[in-house]
């Protein structure tokens, strides 16, 4: 999904087909987020006004080149976990041994279907802290681009983590509801917080 043209990926997020969905457009709101947080540091790197943060503007590019590819995985990753269990629920249950197979595919499913949208958060949330530093120590000129990345970023964060929650109260296993719930929440709380403390950071 990563490869078609912007109006391309728009068109089959708007038709009847279930994905791309909310998911995928978590991953790509991060991927754009972690695009801008280059941005500022390629307009950083070489100008010798910021002399000094030039190491540490290497480093983050090169972090966010990561985050930037894999979530634009995760777009296409999103919409495979999502399908596994539209596919899972349509398997045969004629029988007692059907209906065990199926619902055990379902509850994998599931599970794989909070995984993958909790990983797009936390790599969400890594391009929030970026953010932060190329706000706090990048061309000052590309400031509000900084500031972007992370909306953005806190955006996918949060979006990642309703599809993931969403798909908690199907799950029947317990400890894993209990384990990813604390995950999500702990998450969800310092996004919010990490987003407006970098905004207003600055005054415009």
């Amino acid at each position: 999904m990563k490869n078609l043209s912007i109006k391309e990926f728009a068109e089959i997020t708007a038709s009847k087909s279930a994905v791309p969905g909310g998911g995928s457009i978590a991953a790509l709101c991060g991927g754009l987020g972690a695009a801008l947080v280059e941005m500022v540091s390629n307009l950083t790197i070489g100008n010798k006004k910021y002399a000094e943060a030039e190491d540490k503007m290497i480093s983050i590019k090169s972090r966010a080149l990561i985050l930037r590819n894999d979530l634009l995985d995760d777009i296409e990753k999103d919409s495979n976990a999502y399908a596994q269990v539209m596919n899972a629920y349509k398997l045969p249950k004629a029988n007692d041994e059907e209906k065990k197979i199926r619902s055990l595919e379902i509850q994998k499913g599931l599970k794989t279907a909070v995984l993958v949208p909790l990983e797009i958060a936390f790599k969400s949330y890594k391009v929030i802290e970026l953010s932060s530093e190329v706000v706090k120590f990048g061309n000052k000129n590309a400031v509000t681009d900084g500031l972007v990345s992370a909306m953005m970023a806190r955006t996918a964060t949060l979006a990642a983590l309703l599809n993931a929650k969403i798909n908690l109260g199907s799950i029947k296993d317990v400890l894993f509801v209990v384990e990813m719930s604390e995950k999500a929440l702990k998450l969800e709380a310092n996004c919010i917080v990490e987003e407006k403390r970098i905004l207003d950071s600055i005054k415009l």
